[in-house]
């Protein structure tokens, strides 16, 4: 028989359901005459063992031969798991060497439950106590019977309980033992303060090397280990607080860390100006200036001992422990009794400090290069030691850990206010609607952003402009930057080129902008910010119900169809602005249905997926797919699904309705390539105005304006020619010609008999350029119309 091989095998009402040759030749039983009866019936002495049931045991056992004499055996009993779950009990012998040593092991194992000052419990797969020592009274408060199926964690209040079961649980996944792991603890069956402990744990193993149980034991650690204890709360402050920077998630961090490891309840009060980034004052703090709870928390969870809520705001008394130390700015610790006669000072603190039963504080204020920032309140409860000269030492350098934290996310603030200022001032307050296009927005300035921007403006011959944009970065260098990019926007759409010329010329824009930052000097910050933006430009011609879209590694829109279907278009992209390298940047058009819905946005608009990656428009087409309804609704539907996680920039989102131009306000002839015209033209101009209602001196201006451009056209281009007036809220004249070349305007001398017609359509308009187009090239003007009556 193998040497792990169990002697007999008992079910779970001790009865014998497996008998091994071993045991035959040891008892001299055949298995017919023993399985299904009671192993108690082949033990002389019955009180030497209890069968299953009892505790894992080692130790001398009386067996009852056939033939009448009394058989010696050191047996060990261990519970094997079934496949089913039912669970029989295994009963070996005891290897020579443990048998050699008559019993000693069982003697050992006895003196380690009955006599041994150490605590010692063990621990079943499901982390609950099997068995416990005398020596656990002394910290648990509770007699070892007692602690029995219950959970270590619930005999200790222990300040990180799931750390501690997670130690155990790996020591029973992977065999290897975990030794010395303290934590402040406390018994919960006794009245006590709090004390260090040192938990190491065990593997105990099966024959076959199969964890069957824990074994953990409970020493009062020193003064020493209450050092490594204060070590790691200051590291852990170190490691967890400052992570954000937002003032009052810093002062949340730091009590969550200190609560209950440190403290029974942590209080954090910051001057108000400063939560709004604002320099704080130096010291001392003046009687009247206002602090605002930031953070509270309470061992438990309970909130009953507040004095104030989290969000008040107010003037701490100067006659009370936390007035003098932001007065002097020196840490003080107190021991608190019902006969403390400075809480009468306060009565809401002196009424939350008897319920929650606190007798140690310590005040210490958050000071940085002598400003005050605020004030951290620490308390110990009944069932703590009270604050000793250490804790305040600790207590100082958590206080100036955690000002500097309050300090960086101050001026993180305040930078964000500044920049977030910048740009509300240079984005247009409202997009402007055309005749053709009702437009409305969305903007949600994000925490890391302050480059997103968005604009509408309007073109020569009717056409609407859209553009959304979003530099990278955060702060007030982005905020700039984003500025300097939407105004050569409108400068190069002054010069009416193609959306993807546009982009082209923005690009040129956005790397001369990157080269001076490389030019700045190595410690300017402003250097050490790449310069990329993305951006999207469409232009929407009326007359054709066609948009016309170009991209720098911006995402597409989205269209909305009056029949409510949505649909992103396909369209090229080019590289991102300021970038050296990448594609040249393209252009598409897309037909435009009357009534047509184009959604244009940043990506922080859309949801965030697990690996924080944006990109799925899904959400945004739902809201497109009544596009019939108000624009602002769209938006305000679009912000109520965004949620409030935290962006990773400016959501916007741009919604425009299409509509086509009125056809009765715009007029096209063709004419005749020859010197009558202009003639022509000037008819066609005077009877077209006259029926718009148009006052005669508009007439006449548009009659000259008209002429030159034909005469020029007759002279320098080529056929077919055509003339278009489009009365919107400006009058706009148009002569197209099949010839690339473009007019230029000269300053003619006083002989000379030509050479002054541009100069005189630049006098009479208030506007004019030149559009190029596949088939030639189109001159227009635009002039002021005087206002219309309501």
């Amino acid at each position: 028989m193998a040497a792990d091989e169990p002697l007999m095998v008992l079910d779970d009402k001790g009865v014998v359901v497996r008998w091994s040759r071993q045991a035959e030749q040891l008892l001299g039983r055949a298995a017919t005459e023993v399985v299904g009866r009671p192993a108690t019936s082949l033990v002389t002495d019955a009180g030497t063992w209890s069968g299953p049931g009892a505790e894992p045991d080692l130790g001398a056992v009386l067996l009852h031969h056939r033939d009448g004499r009394a058989v010696t055996a050191d047996l060990q009993v261990r519970p094997v798991l079934r496949p089913d779950g039912s669970v029989v009990w295994a009963i070996s012998q005891a290897p020579e060497a443990e048998a050699a040593t008559g019993g000693t092991g069982a003697a050992v194992l006895e003196a380690l439950f009955t006599e041994s000052p150490v605590g010692l419990y063990v621990l079943d797969t499901e982390l609950r106590i099997v068995r416990a020592n005398k020596a656990t009274r002394t910290t648990s408060g509770v007699p070892a019977e007692q602690t029995v199926g219950r959970s270590l964690t619930d005999v200790y209040g222990l300040s990180s309980p799931s750390a501690i079961e997670a130690i155990f649980r790996r020591v029973l996944e992977s065999g290897m033992p975990a030794r010395e792991h303290t934590q402040l603890s406390r018994a919960k069956g006794k009245s006590g303060g709090e004390y260090g402990a040192s938990f190491s744990a065990f593997p105990l193993q099966g024959p076959h090397g199969t964890v069957l149980a824990v074994a953990v034991t409970e020493v009062v650690a020193t003064e020493r280990e209450k050092t490594h204890s204060r070590t790691r709360i200051l590291d852990a402050v170190r490691e967890r607080v400052g992570r954000t920077l937002d003032v009052v998630d810093t002062c949340q961090e730091l009590v969550e860390t200190l609560v209950p490891g440190f403290a029974d309840i942590a209080v954090v009060e910051i001057v108000e100006s400063a939560v709004r980034g604002e320099d704080p004052p130096l010291g001392p703090l003046g009687r009247d200036v206002p602090l605002l709870r930031a953070a509270f928390r309470i061992s438990g969870g309970a909130h009953q001992a507040q004095a104030h809520p989290v969000g008040d705001v107010r003037s701490l008394p100067s006659s009370t422990p936390y007035g003098q130390a932001l007065a002097d700015l020196q840490v003080r610790v107190l021991a608190l009794d019902a006969d403390t006669p400075w809480l009468t000072a306060d009565p809401a603190r002196a009424e939350a400090i008897r319920a929650s039963g606190a007798h140690s504080l310590i005040a210490a204020p958050l000071t940085l290069r002598g400003t005050v920032l605020g004030l951290v309140s620490l308390y110990r409860t009944q069932q703590a030691d009270p604050y000793d000269e250490h804790d305040v030492a600790l207590a100082r350098h958590l206080a100036a850990h955690t000002a500097l934290c309050v300090d960086n996310a101050r001026r993180y603030t305040r930078e964000h206010t500044i920049a977030a200022t910048i740009q509300r001032h240079l984005l247009p307050p409202c997009p402007s609607s055309q005749t053709t296009v009702e437009t409305a927005h969305l903007y949600v300035p994000g925490n890391a952003g302050a480059g997103g921007w968005f604009d509408t403006f309007a073109l020569p011959g009717a056409r609407v402009a859209l553009v959304v944009g979003d530099v990278a970065g955060q702060g007030v260098y982005t905020a700039t930057t984003m500025g300097q990019l939407r105004t050569a926007i409108h400068s190069l759409a002054a010069l009416d080129l193609d959306p993807d010329e546009l982009l082209a010329r923005l690009n040129d824009t956005a790397k001369l902008l990157a080269a001076e930052r490389t030019a700045l000097p190595p410690a300017d910050p402003m250097r050490q910010q790449a310069l990329t933006a993305s951006c999207v430009y469409a232009v929407y011609d009326p007359l054709t119900c066609t948009c016309t879209f170009a991209r720098a590694g911006h995402p597409p829109p989205v269209i909305a169809h009056p029949c409510g279907t949505t649909e992103i278009p396909d369209l090229p992209t080019g590289p991102l602005l300021g970038s050296i390298e990448g594609p040249p940047f393209a252009a598409a058009t897309v037909k435009i249905a009357d009534g047509s819905v184009l959604a244009l946005y940043t990506p922080a608009i859309l949801p965030t997926s697990p690996s924080g990656a944006t990109g799925d428009p899904g959400p945004l087409r739902q809201v497109l797919l009544h596009p019939d309804r108000p624009l602002q609704d769209l938006c305000d539907d679009a912000l109520y699904r965004l949620g409030n996680e935290p962006r990773p920039g400016d959501a916007i989102l741009l919604v425009a309705r299409t509509h086509a131009f009125p056809p009765d306000r715009v007029a096209t002839w063709e004419l005749d390539h020859n010197p009558t015209a202009a003639a022509t033209a000037r008819a066609h101009a005077s009877r077209q105005l006259a029926a718009w209602d148009v006052e005669e001196e508009s007439v006449y201006a548009t009659e000259l304006i008209v002429s030159e451009l034909v005469t020029n056209a007759v002279r320098y281009a080529a056929a077919p020619l055509r003339l278009r007036i489009i009365k919107d809220r400006t009058l706009t004249c148009e002569v197209h010609d099949s010839s690339f070349t473009a007019p230029r305007m000269r300053h003619a001398r006083t002989v000379d008999e030509g050479g002054r017609g541009l100069f005189i359509v630049a006098q009479l308009a208030q506007n004019w350029g030149t559009r190029y187009t596949p088939d030639g090239k189109t001159v227009w003007t635009e002039q002021a119309l005087p206002p219309q009556p309501r």
